[in-house]
Parts: structure tokens; sequence; C-alpha cells
């Protein structure tokens, strides 16, 4: 199966995603946060990259563009636990988050059945991913 790389600053989020990745057959591999993250791609090539956007230090859209540099066709799920609804005048993260290169999005909490779906959407993508 695939190897899935899951950044994350919440073990818990951490734990969880690669249990049910693993039980579907994928390899997976843990990082705290985005310098963790690019140090992780540089060792080892991976076929999706699942990333919190809020962490401390380098966040998930600046980690998914500087993993894009370095592996343009590398698939990318973001997921965060802000709020996108439209009561709130903070940008929507999520949106925006597939408007500069993933490949879809997820809010936190997620159904076990919904991060499995999209990340069957991001293999399949077959790496294309929108323009910067």
């Amino acid at each position: 199966m695939a190897r899935i790389l899951v950044v994350d600053d919440d073990k818990a989020i951490q734990l969880i995603t690669k249990l049910l990745l693993e039980r579907e057959g994928h390899a997976v591999c843990c990082a705290d946060d985005g310098s963790q993250a690019l140090q992780v791609f540089r060792e080892t090539a991976f076929d999706l990259l699942i990333v919190d956007i809020f962490m401390p230090g380098m966040d998930g859209l600046e980690t998914m563009k500087m993993v894009h540099k370095q592996h343009p066709l590398t698939p990318v799920i973001v997921i965060s636990g802000i709020a996108t609804s439209s009561r709130t005048t903070a940008p929507d993260f999520l949106a925006m988050s597939t408007k500069l290169g993933a490949v879809c999005s997820l809010q936190k909490p997620f159904r076990s059945d919904a991060l499995l779906a999209q990340v069957a959407r991001g293999l399949a993508s077959g790496g294309i991913r929108k323009p910067n």
C-alpha cells in the first residue's frame, strides 16, 4: 500500500490517524511539526502527506509549500481544528489550503470513514495538484 507521513503537534491525532491508516495496510510515519516533517521527507519518499495547519514553528501551509518544492507531485491532505463557520471573520484556512495545492482538506475532529475516503482520493489524484 502507500507510505504516508502524518504531521500534527497533537499526539492523539497522530496516534488515531496512524492506527486507522495502518489498519488499511498503509505504512505510516509521524512528525510533530513542519521542520521535522521536512527532515523525514529528505530521508524517505512518501506517497501522501497529511498535515495540520496550525502547529508551533512552521505551520502546515508553509510545510506543504516546502514539500512541494522538493516533491512537487506528492499529494497533500490538510487538516485543522479551526472552525470554518461563516460567522467568523477569520479566513477559511481549509479552503485556502486547497487553493494553495492540497488535494483536499478535513476539519478536526473527523470521522474515520471521511479520513479514509480523502486518503483514497489523495492517492488516486496521481500527484496532480493545482499550480501555486
